[in-house]
C-alpha cells in the first residue's frame, strides 16, 4: 500500500484548514475588536491544536492497550467508555451495542486487509460476514463528523457558484484599472442554481478519486491556487492602510459570540487528523507535521484577519473578496480561490465517505461493492448540492451546524476523552482541571453560537447579511441571495 510522505501530509493538513472560513476572518476581527480579535484567535487556535494532540494521544494509547493497528475518532470514544473503571459509563455503553449490524472497518493496515474509502478496494470476503459491536458513542461522533464535513461541502457549493456567477455576469463591468470597489446592483442573468448544477458532475467525478496520495496531486494544485489568491489579497490590503487608531480595540460581547463561532468554523481540519496520521508511511512523524502546519495556519489567520479589518474598517464585508476592486486582476483571485475550494471539497468529503461507505458495502455482495460505493459517493455529492439549492440562507444553517458539531468535535469531546482514557492512570489535578475548563468553554461556545445562529435565522433576511459566509454582493431576486444592507 502507498502511504503519503511528510510533505504530502502537510499539504493535506493545510488544505483541510484553509477554506471559505478564512475569507470571513476580517469581519470576525471587526466583531471582536482590533486588540481582542487577534489574541482571541490565537488562543482559540492554540486550544484547537491542543485538542488535536489530545485526540491523537488518546487514539494511540487505546490502540496500544487494545492491540489494534488504528482507531478512528468514534472508536476511540467507544473503547474509552467500554474500558473505563466507572461502572455507570460501561453499563450505558453496553446498552447501545448493536450486534445485528455488519461492519467492515477501515482500520487495518496490513496486507491482508483492504481499505474502503482509502484505497477504493472492496471488503475482503472473509470480513463480509463478521459482526462488530458498535456503541452509541461511535454513532454520536460519526454523526457529528458527517454533519460537519458535509456541511463544509455544502457551503463550498454556494461559494463556488457565487464566484462563478459574479465572474460571468460582471465580465462586462470589469476593467483593467483596479479602483476601490463600488456597490453594484445588476440583475442576475442566470439563477445561481444553474451554476451549482454545472459544478455537480465535476465534483462527482472528483470524489471518485479515493486515495489520499492521489488526492495530494490535486491538493498541490489547490494549494498553488490558494497561495496565489492569498498573495494578491495580501498585496492589496497592505497598501494604504488607514490610521487604525479609530478602530475599536474591543467590540461588544454580543458580536464577540459571532466571532467565536466564525473562529471555530475556520479550523476545519479536526476531523481529518487521525485519518491523515493513519495514512502516513511513518505515523510517528505526524506530530511535527501537525505543529508546523497549524502554526503556519494560525499565523495566516491572524495576519489576514487583522490586516483586512485595518484596511477596510467599518466597511468590512462578510468575505474579504467583497471588498476587492472590480478589475481583472482581482477577479482572478475569485477564480484561483474557487479552484482551491474545488479540490478541497474532495478532502473534506473523504471523512464522511470513510464512515458511510463501509456500512453500505457490508450489506451487498462483493460483486456489487464497487457499484454501491460509487453510488453512495454520487448520492452524497448530490445531497450537498441539493442542500445548497434548497436552503436559502445556507450560511446561517452551516453556522448552526458548525456551532453544534464543530465545537463538540474540536473542544468538547477531546478533553472528555482524555479524562475517560487516562483517569485510571492517576492524572494530575492540573490536567483534570484543564480538561474540564476546555470542555466548559466549548460547551458555552456551542450553546451561545447555536442561539446566535437560530436568532439570525428567524430575522428578516437582509438583517443577516453581515454574518453571511457567501460572497455575492449585489441585490438579486433569487431567494438564495440576500440583498445588501
Amino acid at each position: 500500500m502507498n502511504h503519503p510522505r511528510i510533505v504530502q501530509t502537510l499539504i493535506h493538513l493545510l488544505k483541510c484548514n484553509i477554506g471559505t472560513g478564512l475569507l470571513g476572518l476580517p469581519l470576525a476581527m471587526k466583531n471582536a475588536g482590533l486588540l481582542v480579535g487577534p489574541f482571541s484567535l490565537l488562543a482559540i487556535g492554540i486550544l484547537t491544536v491542543h485538542c488535536m494532540v489530545i485526540l491523537l494521544n488518546c487514539a494511540h494509547h487505546l490502540s496500544q492497550r487494545l492491540q489494534k493497528t488504528f482507531v478512528n475518532y468514534g472508536e476511540a470514544m467507544m473503547y474509552s467508555l467500554e474500558t473505563c473503571p466507572n461502572a455507570w459509563l460501561r453499563t450505558h455503553s453496553a446498552w447501545g451495542r448493536l450486534q445485528s449490524r455488519k461492519w467492515a472497518l477501515t482500520k487495518e493496515r496490513s496486507s491482508s486487509h483492504l481499505h474502503i474509502g482509502t484505497t477504493g478496494h472492496p471488503v475482503p470476503p472473509n470480513m463480509m460476514n463478521q459482526k462488530y459491536k458498535v456503541s452509541p458513542t461511535w454513532y454520536t461522533v460519526s454523526f457529528l463528523l458527517i454533519i460537519t464535513q458535509l456541511g463544509f461541502c455544502s457551503i463550498y457549493f454556494i461559494f463556488m457558484a457565487d464566484n462563478l456567477q459574479q465572474m460571468a455576469e460582471e465580465a462586462h463591468l470589469t476593467s483593467n484599472t483596479c479602483q476601490p470597489r463600488k456597490i453594484l446592483v445588476p440583475t442576475p442573468i442566470l439563477d445561481i442554481r444553474f451554476y451549482m448544477l454545472l459544478l455537480l458532475p465535476l465534483l462527482i467525478l472528483l470524489v471518485f478519486i479515493q486515495n489520499l496520495r492521489v488526492l495530494s496531486i490535486f491538493s498541490t494544485l489547490a494549494n498553488i491556487a490558494t497561495l496565489g489568491s492569498m498573495a494578491l489579497i495580501f498585496e492589496y490590503i497592505v497598501q494604504g492602510i488607514p490610521d487604525p487608531r479609530n478602530l475599536p480595540l474591543m467590540a461588544s460581547w454580543k458580536t464577540f459570540l459571532v466571532f467565536f463561532g466564525t473562529a471555530i468554523f475556520t479550523f476545519e481540519g479536526v476531523g481529518m487528523v487521525l485519518s491523515l496520521k493513519n495514512q502516513m508511511k511513518h505515523p510517528q512523524q505526524f506530530s511535527f507535521v501537525l505543529y508546523l502546519g497549524m502554526s503556519l495556519i494560525i499565523i495566516l489567520y491572524i495576519c489576514l484577519g487583522t490586516l483586512g479589518y485595518m484596511k477596510f474598517g467599518s466597511n468590512t464585508q462578510a468575505s474579504i473578496t467583497l471588498n476587492l476592486p472590480n478589475c481583472w486582476l482581482y477577479q482572478s483571485v475569485k477564480l484561483m480561490y474557487s479552484i482551491g475550494i474545488f479540490f478541497t471539497y474532495a478532502l473534506q468529503f473523504h471523512v464522511p465517505a470513510e464512515i458511510i461507505i463501509p456500512v453500505v458495502i457490508s450489506q451487498v455482495s462483493e460483486s456489487w461493492a464497487l457499484f454501491a460505493e460509487l453510488s453512495v459517493r454520487t448520492a452524497l455529492v448530490c445531497l450537498t448540492c441539493v442542500s445548497a439549492i434548497l436552503i436559502p440562507r445556507l450560511d446561517l444553517v452551516i453556522s448552526l451546524v458548525g456551532s453544534v458539531s464543530s465545537s463538540a468535535l474540536a473542544l468538547i469531546i477531546p478533553p472528555l476523552l482524555e479524562l475517560i482514557t487516562f483517569y485510571p492512570e492517576d492524572m494530575s489535578c492540573v490536567t483534570i482541571a484543564k480538561d474540564i475548563m476546555i470542555s466548559i468553554l466549548g460547551l458555552l461556545g456551542c450553546v451561545f453560537g447555536t442561539y446566535q445562529a437560530l436568532y439570525e435565522l428567524i430575522q428578516p433576511i437582509n438583517h443577516s447579511i453581515a454574518n453571511s459566509t457567501g460572497v455575492y454582493f449585489y441585490a438579486s431576486s433569487s431567494p438564495l441571495l440576500p440583498p445588501p444592507m
